[in-house]
């Protein structure tokens, strides 16, 4: 079974990408940033509600680097990153309120959730039709090398049996890309130091 989210694209690459920006700070360490521009555009175009300043549906690289002048103050890079879920919900939450949106509220998975656990979690939140900010810390096996240290958006979920052994997958979408990561490998990051997922509610 495959679960995917409708996205968007902007100058024909597959949602946001921070190597846009023009900040080298913003550009350096503006992961975070970026997933929560990303999702407020999905929230717009998908959920109906008005909390980006962008045309949604008419959507350009140079607006997305504007949008990130003003997400910075909410989620601006700093030393040793956005590497905690609490630093990501405060920040994202106080941008919320600011532009009077008090219906969406974030909860915590941490990384150290039990696998099993953390997949239905991925399942539910793709079914109710919501992007998942997700954010990996050190990760230990090489595949995984471009998400160390990073957030990104988590947009739908594929799972399955192959030759008898079940399988299960993300898809991720960073840096105006996305591919299918095998989520097993994923959660297993082999460091006690862990991200983990925001999950987003709707009221």
């Amino acid at each position: 079974m495959r679960k995917e989210l409708n996205y968007f694209y902007i100058d024909g690459e597959y949602g946001g990408d921070q190597d846009w920006f023009r900040d080298p700070m913003m550009k350096l360490g503006g992961c975070g940033a970026a997933t929560a521009m990303d999702s407020s555009i999905c929230f717009d175009r998908y959920k109906g509600t008005e909390i980006s300043p962008l045309d949604v549906h008419n959507l350009t690289r140079r607006d997305y680097v504007k949008f990130s002048k003003v997400m910075k103050p909410y989620l601006a890079p700093r030393w040793s990153g956005i590497n905690r879920l609490d630093i990501y919900i405060d920040g994202y939450g106080k941008y919320l309120r600011d532009r009077g949106e008090h219906r969406i509220t974030m909860t915590e998975l941490p990384g150290g959730t039990p696998e099993a656990a953390a997949f239905d979690a991925v399942k539910r939140q793709i079914d109710g039709g919501y992007v998942i900010p997700t954010l990996v810390l050190f990760h230990r096996n090489p595949a995984m090398r471009d998400y160390v240290w990073h957030w990104f958006i988590v947009n739908g979920y594929e799972e399955g049996d192959r030759n008898g052994k079940k399988e299960a997958r993300i898809r991720t979408a960073t840096y105006g890309d996305s591919e299918w990561v095998d989520f097993h490998t994923f959660w297993d990051t082999g460091y006690d130091e862990k991200g983990g997922m925001v999950l987003y509610h709707l009221a």
